[in-house]
């Protein structure tokens, strides 16, 4: 096999690729939903879910992470404290920072609503065995990692392009 063809895709590849596509859409959608339940703006619902995953942060950190500028990111942080699913505290490392500390855990509306999305994800990963949910959760992984390196560059060559 010549280095040209290992270099393509292959079919399986370019499925999973695209599934993967799919799957975004979809969560995109599904997200767009929870916010419009929960009777926040899907940005706001967006970072809440930022910070679910990664834990406090600071808000510039919460910035690269959405795409979204400093200033917006600080208005949605007003947002957020005042509607009760985040506090700010002082970075204990560095008086000058402020970190972003999650609180909706415990909001009932929060849970409820994922509650059926929990169960049926639960439901489908016990078809899997322990070893496949291995594989599937390190790809999952690294797949949010690829994300997160997109989003970066994407908003990076956003907010480095002249305005209109």
């Amino acid at each position: 096999m010549s280095s040209h063809e290992q270099d393509q895709p292959t079919e399986l590849q370019e499925q999973l690729t695209l599934l993967m596509r799919g799957l975004g859409t979809r969560t995109v959608i599904y997200q767009q939903n929870v916010a419009a339940s929960l009777g926040l703006y899907n940005n706001d619902f967006l970072s809440v879910d930022i910070l679910r995953e990664k834990g406090p942060i600071t808000a510039g950190e919460l910035s690269k992470l959405t795409g979204l500028t400093t200033g917006s990111v600080t208005a949605l942080i007003d947002r957020l404290e005042k509607s009760g699913y985040v506090r700010r505290q002082n970075d204990p490392n560095d008086r000058r920072k402020v970190i972003i500390v999650p609180l909706y855990e415990n909001k009932e509306e929060v849970s409820s609503t994922y509650l059926k999305l929990h169960s049926e994800m639960l439901n489908l990963a016990s078809s899997y065995t322990a070893e496949e949910l291995e594989l599937i959760t390190q790809f999952l992984g690294k797949a949010s990692t690829v994300l997160e390196d997109q989003i970066y560059q994407l908003s990076s060559a956003t907010l480095s392009k002249p305005s209109s």
